[in-house]
Formats: C-alpha cells, structure tokens, sequence
C-alpha cells in the first residue's frame, strides 16, 4: 500500500502546489509509483504536470460525489499519474454534508487504488475546511511547507490542532511527514532568523532540505511541467531531487 502524504497548509502561497508537483515528479524520476491527487479546487497541481484543468473529466469530484471508479479517473502524465480536479469541486464541500461518513470519502477512494503506488501526494486548499478534513482523514501523515517570511508560524498552531483533532477522533494513525522550509532566500538575515524559528518549533523535524526562491520554480507551473522538466539544472530542481532522497530515506 502507498504511503500517503498530505501537503498542508491553511496559509495560501506557502509552496504547496509548487511542492506537490515537483516532490510527485522527482519522486517519479527516482523509480517510485506515485499518484498526486490535486484536492485544491484552484486544480493548479492539475495544470503543473500538464492537464488541463477545464476539461478533466471523470475527476476527484466526480469520484467523491458522484461515485466514480477512482482508476477511471486517474491520468497518465510523463511525470506521474494524477488524480485531476476542475472547478466543480468548489462546492463539494457544501455537497459532501448530507452523504454519510463525509470525512472518510476520500480515504475510501484512494484505499481502491493504493495498492499502485509507492506514494500518494495530495494537494490541499488553503484553509481548514471540509476538504482538507478529507485529506487528513486518507492521509498517513502530513507534510507542511512554511515559508520562510515574517508571518511564517502564524496559523499553525491552528493546522496542529486541527491534526490532534483528526489523530484523537477520525484518523489515529495520522503523525508528521516533516516540516519545509520554502522560499529560502540566503542573502537575507529574515529567512535564517525564520529558519531557526521553524527549527526551534519543530525540532528533528524539519527537512534538511530547503527551497530556494527562485524564478525559474514560478516559471514552470506555466508550462505545464515540474521544475525537473522544465530546466533540469536549476536550483530548485536540485533542491526537490535532494527532499525527495530524504522521503525516501525516512519510508525505508
């Protein structure tokens, strides 16, 4: 069975998307059998591995409310497989609220499919809503991406709380992937003095690893690739090949 990881954060523009699709893509490139599934109904994880997010049908909203083979709705790409969204799932969270077991519709769909890979990636919204309670519950463990800017720890004492919340009463075995460090700029004293707060927060769990910011991150989602695809000798894609060793390593 795949582990399954939750990238997860309620602030938005923090790297999550940017790190779905570029982890599921060097993950890919190392031999793993991975499956990102895009829960953002943004579906920009949908569009960075080059699938348009206007026409993905059957697609995880599909899936969840109307009852669609979740294979059915996987899509092959050069870089992984995806478990695409388009904007109907915007109000899924309204739809999910009459259907039993709510919380569990996505562990269900992704428990018939599981067996396939070595990773599932789920891209989640930036907030702490129905959604993401969904992704909490397939999920074995969560990975959070913290910006390394001024305000980077603000709200997540919120996402931890609502995690002990999920762990205590719909998901025991849910614990912590790790915590990235992301838009890393080292010239500026500001990302160091946030790295070692981060650090001091969550001690032996932060990634060794951090994200440059970079250009040429912001340019790929544009051309529908991961980074690795796009310029396969930037930074960035170093620095995704260097987090995706590590995954690795700790699920060995």
């Amino acid at each position: 069975m795949a582990k399954r990881i939750a990238i997860v954060n309620q602030k938005g523009g923090v790297g999550k998307t940017t790190t779905c699709v570029n982890l599921a893509s060097a993950l890919y490139s190392k031999g793993k059998r991975i499956l990102l599934c895009d829960f953002d109904p943004q579906a920009n994880a949908t569009s960075g591995v080059g699938v348009d997010k206007t026409t993905a049908t059957p697609s995880v909203y599909e899936v969840l409310i109307e009852g669609v083979d979740c294979a059915k709705a996987i899509v092959s790409t050069p870089f992984c497989d995806v478990l695409p969204v388009n904007k109907s799932l915007a109000g899924a969270g309204i739809e999910m609220i009459g259907i039993p077991d709510r919380e569990h519709l996505l562990c269900k769909a992704l428990d018939s499919v599981s067996d396939r890979y070595d990773f599932v990636l789920i891209d989640c919204p930036p907030s702490l809503e129905l959604l993401t309670l969904n992704a909490l519950c397939a999920a074995d463990t969560v990975l959070v991406p913290v910006q390394c800017e001024y305000y980077a720890l603000e709200g997540l004492s919120d996402l931890l709380s609502t995690v002990r919340i999920v762990k205590r009463s719909l998901n025991p075995k849910i614990g912590m992937e790790g915590v990235l460090l992301t838009m890393y700029d080292s010239r500026t004293n500001l990302s160091m003095q946030v790295a070692e707060e981060v650090k001091r927060h969550f001690p032996g769990q932060v990634y060794a690893t951090v994200i440059p910011r970079t250009v040429r991150l912001s340019e790929a989602p544009s051309h529908g690739k991961p980074i690795d695809a796009y310029d396969p000798y930037s930074r960035g894609t170093e620095a995704y090949s260097l987090l995706a060793d590590e995954v690795i390593r700790k699920n060995t």
